[in-house]
């Protein structure tokens, strides 16, 4: 048997003194799509920060790849939900994109011919060849979230982080990233999604569900019961006034912050 993609044994993730996950116990497999569901503030957006290296543990362990989470960076590309990018910035999708062979290859070393090669692909993947000679800001947000995961999969990696990746998006960029979010299972990687949706998270392989700690996590169909839901989201979230439940999909404000 392959080693887990992902270990944590009593996790405890802080902010300063505010405890934003307490102590929770996973494990989760390699090449294979995770989706990390739960309400705002559950604490879904602190365990991928964790997961990326970019959160020290509050307490308990947290392995990524077999390793500590801030040594494991190379083999990891993270794509957040929103990138600061100043207004009138001069940089075109070709060049976003090729960032993503940086940590490979540095910041000042030429690009070799399989670099090159494998920016073209990535753009090509994305739907966004057509776009590579135009600056970022000329782009609507779904075309930008597909440049920034054309980046991150131009990277060498073998676990792709997505906060929210699909949030907002137009249905072309939505079905497009999606596309590539089960992709890179079939290629032997592995990915980590954050969502609000739920049917995205049962299109996944397993599934964490968060309440500010792991409420469950395995299979969707073992998680996303109705019971752990409502221990979840709280029974009121899963009810309309009528006593029926709720349409399928975002089962709250996909736009909160976690």
């Amino acid at each position: 048997m392959s080693s887990p993609l992902v270990t944590a044994r009593d996790l405890v993730l802080a902010h300063g003194s505010h405890v934003a996950i307490s102590a929770s116990s996973f494990e989760l497999p390699t090449q294979s799509v995770t989706a990390i569901i739960g309400p705002n503030g559950s604490g879904k957006s602190t365990l991928l920060h964790a997961i990326a290296g970019l959160l020290d543990v509050g307490g308990g362990s947290l392995e990524v790849l077999g390793n500590h989470p801030s040594q494991a960076w190379r083999q990891t590309t993270y794509v957040m939900q929103t990138v600061a990018v100043a207004p009138g910035t001069p940089i075109t999708v070709r060049e976003v994109v090729t960032m993503g062979r940086f940590p490979s290859t540095g910041w000042f070393r030429p690009l070799t011919r399989a670099d090159r090669a494998r920016v073209e692909r990535a753009m090509d993947r994305l739907e966004i060849t057509d776009l590579a000679e135009r600056h970022l800001g000329e782009l609507s947000g779904g075309q930008r979230q597909r440049v920034y995961v054309a980046q991150g999969i131009a990277q060498d990696h073998e676990l792709v982080l997505l906060d929210e990746p699909l949030t907002g998006l137009d249905i072309t960029s939505a079905r497009t990233i999606d596309r590539i979010i089960h992709g890179e299972r079939e290629q032997g990687h592995s990915v980590i999604l954050t969502t609000h949706d739920l049917e995205e998270a049962r299109a996944a392989d397993q599934v964490l569900l968060m309440a500010g700690r792991v409420v469950a996590s395995g299979p969707p169909g073992e998680v996303l019961t109705r019971r752990n839901l409502e221990e979840a989201y709280g029974l009121g979230s899963l009810h309309h006034e009528d006593g029926h439940p709720p349409v399928e999909g975002f089962i709250d404000d996909p736009h909160g912050r976690a």
